[in-house]
């Protein structure tokens, strides 16, 4: 499902810090582009408005919906633009945002014309139930691309895997309430998607949930699951009771992982 993918669970806090990873730099001690980093990197924004706008028309005209779905993606598009662009680090290793940002912000346009789709959900035949379990895979799958480019050059930095894992973290959200909007499930589906967010909020209460946690395979392993639950539960051929029973065993997991890593933080620690 790709290693990035893996950290999604992690409760790390805040949202699009700011660094910037980038690969595929034919000369990486060259930098001077530097001065000129923000510029180019606007200019990849400005790129990715288009690609979202081309791709959700493209989606639109596909399964016949209304007109008002390419703007809602627009806007979604614009508002993730936003918090990249505010976050943009001074400096960036490579013009623009860089290959492996590109890449992830190509997953990321996928999920906001996934999220696009949650008002349509219930009202969607068989074709877009399964347009939406293959653009969802497509998007899982390709989150690995990213991150084995990053490590293969050692060119990972802070931003890139924060918006790497905030792109992940949006896609579960989106994908649970696809579920939720298919009626696959009862409501209590979308704390599959929230409770990352959740557990953040909960760190605004008490600082000690904002702790630094050592990487953990038994996160990875939940997140693996909690990802493939959601497409099975998706899936047109899936019988309600199977969506039910993967998404709350993927739910169950996700609470039990989280609740592992609460006790952790908030134990007493020597003075």
């Amino acid at each position: 499902m790709g290693l990035s993918l893996l950290r999604t669970i992690s409760p790390s806090p805040g949202f699009w810090t700011q660094n910037a990873r980038v690969v595929f730099s034919s000369n990486m001690s060259d930098t001077s582009y530097l001065a000129g980093a923000r510029p180019q990197a606007y200019t990849d924004l400005i790129a990715g408005l288009v690609f979202a706008l081309l791709f959700a028309t493209v989606t639109w005209s596909f399964l016949d919906l209304q007109a008002t779905y390419v703007v809602t993606v627009g806007i979604l598009y614009a508002i993730t633009a936003y918090l990249i662009a505010s976050n943009l680090p001074d400096t960036l290793p490579q013009p623009g945002l860089g290959s492996a940002n590109r890449i992830t912000m190509a997953r990321c346009i996928g999920t906001l014309c996934l999220a696009g789709l949650v008002t349509y959900a219930e009202s969607l035949g068989t074709l877009g139930r399964w347009s939406i379990v293959g653009l969802g895979t497509g998007i899982m799958l390709l989150d690995g691309v990213d991150g084995w480019v990053a490590r293969r050059t050692g060119t990972s930095t802070e931003f890139g895997a924060r918006f790497d894992m905030e792109t992940d973290a949006a896609l579960m959200l989106v994908l649970s309430a696809l579920v939720w909007a298919e009626d696959r499930t009862g409501a209590w589906v979308l704390l599959i998607g929230a409770m990352r967010y959740l557990f953040l909020g909960a760190g605004l209460v008490l600082p000690a949930l904002r702790g630094e946690l050592a990487p953990s395979f038994r996160r990875k392993l939940i997140c693996v699951v909690q990802g493939i639950a959601l497409l099975i539960a998706l899936g047109p051929i899936i019988p309600d009771f199977i969506a039910v029973s993967v998404s709350a065993l993927a739910m169950a997991m996700l609470i039990c992982s989280f609740s592992i890593d609460a006790v952790w933080l908030l134990r007493p620690r020597p003075l």
